[in-house]
């Protein structure tokens, strides 16, 4: 199935229940704005355009670099698209927030919904489009104290288009992927160096191969591992893993039975092992295969094993889109909804821990604090950090601490105006 490109306020009827996902439209509940995770409520309820200078929906994990918080925002800022075209800010752990770029509406790029990656002192990102009609995206670069440029403009076609995934850094040599484009339309794998010379390593979509890749890579000696969103011999998704010279081979498809679908979100290897998680299916999933999810884990020989299924219990989160975060042999994750806290009806989103015999515990319920995290969380010193899409104070997103026994507190809540 090839997609199109459809922006942050589009398709609003196409999928707002439950037993409506994947029925019609093949797509999950929170794909119909393809790998753009500002949703909207159960009820159907979208977010107000947020045209915030201080940025508005955080999508993307943060950054530490030396006790300073780095990050991205979708919308807001002071450029000229509709509710903003996005911004790079850095937070300090006391919460002061400072915008360090508004992306105009020009070809350097809008809409960033991927994390930042250090490299040697210099941040690099990509951002999903590159104008506002919203073409194929860019790579760039941006210092911390502010200086932004352009690395790279994708085509969308022959190129690749909207990069949803960070960028990797292997051997001073950044690696990506794009959810399209390509010789088939349905993303790539691409390698780019710091002055900007790209390459295409893989074309997704032929026959069983995976299709529309959202996720950074995972590095293993020297071996890349990846998921796609779709693809694969039963359309959920894979895990594959490619070489830096671009040979790929597809370790696992997802989709059989109550097997996990949809991943969204990195791997990650934990002696020798990798985890991750599916947007969709498991065994409380809905009809056609979504929407709770899963946590899983691979072998690099493609053995793969479902650790957790999501919405077996009340309360459990459900609709996991980030990577997990390992601390002391205990993984941490976020799931978009579920939750216990009553004004959201469950759809806030949780905070959960999971051990690796997948023993999983939700540490913490959103609310007031904040609304659907999409973003992973980052351990500095012992402390986790994360971010919220929405909610908070004025409603545009928040960037929040949480220890490992799960005590919260918001840091910094972002504007609308």
């Amino acid at each position: 199935m090839k997609l199109s490109a459809l922006g942050l306020y589009g398709l609003l009827a196409a999928c707002v229940s439950v037993a409506a996902c994947s029925q019609t439209t093949g797509l999950s509940r929170l794909q119909y704005a393809p790998g753009i995770y500002v949703a909207p409520d159960r009820a159907g309820r979208w977010p107000s355009p947020a045209a915030g200078g201080d940025g508005s929906y955080p999508l993307a994990s943060l950054l530490d670099v030396e006790g300073t918080l780095y990050g991205t925002t979708y919308a807001g800022g002071t450029g000229g698209c509709r509710g903003g075209c996005g911004t790079v800010f850095s937070v300090t752990l006391d919460g002061k927030e400072q915008v360090l770029h508004s992306f105009p509406s020009g070809s350097d790029g809008v809409h960033p919904s991927a994390a930042l990656v250090d490299l040697d002192g210099t941040l690099y990102g990509t951002t999903r489009n590159s104008d506002e009609p919203r073409h194929g995206g860019t790579v760039f670069s941006i210092t911390t104290g502010g200086t932004e440029q352009l690395l790279y403009l994708f085509g969308h076609k022959t190129n690749g288009g909207k990069p949803a995934a960070s960028l990797i850094d292997a051997g001073g040599t950044l690696y990506g992927t794009t959810r399209y484009g390509g010789a088939q339309l349905e993303g790539t794998v691409f390698s780019i160096t710091t002055d900007g010379t790209w390459k295409e390593l893989h074309d997704f979509g032929v026959g069983t191969d995976g299709a529309y890749p959202e996720a950074p890579l995972t590095d293993v000696k020297g071996t890349f591992y990846g998921t796609t969103g779709y693809g694969g011999a039963y359309h959920g998704g894979t895990v594959f893993t490619i070489a830096p010279d671009g040979t790929e081979q597809v370790l696992h498809s997802f989709g059989n039975g109550t097997d996990g679908k949809n991943p969204s979100a990195a791997l990650i290897d934990v002696g020798g092992t990798l985890y991750g998680t599916t947007e969709n299916g498991g065994a409380y999933s809905g009809s056609g295969g979504c929407c709770n999810g899963t946590v899983f884990s691979i072998t690099p020989n493609g053995t793969e094993k479902v650790l957790h299924s999501f919405g077996g219990k009340n309360g459990d989160g459900f609709n996991p889109l980030a990577s997990l975060l390992e601390v002391k042999g205990t993984l941490y994750g976020t799931t978009y909804y579920g939750g216990t806290v009553s004004r959201c009806s469950g759809d806030c989103g949780t905070v959960f821990s999971i051990t690796p015999d997948g023993t999983e515990k939700v540490l913490h319920s959103f609310g007031t604090d904040g609304q659907n995290p999409t973003a992973g969380l980052i351990d500095v010193g012992g402390t986790l950090y994360g971010t919220t899409a929405r909610g908070g104070e004025h409603g545009s997103g928040t960037v929040f601490t949480i220890t490992t026994s799960g005590t919260e507190k918001v840091l910094y809540s972002f504007h609308r105006e």
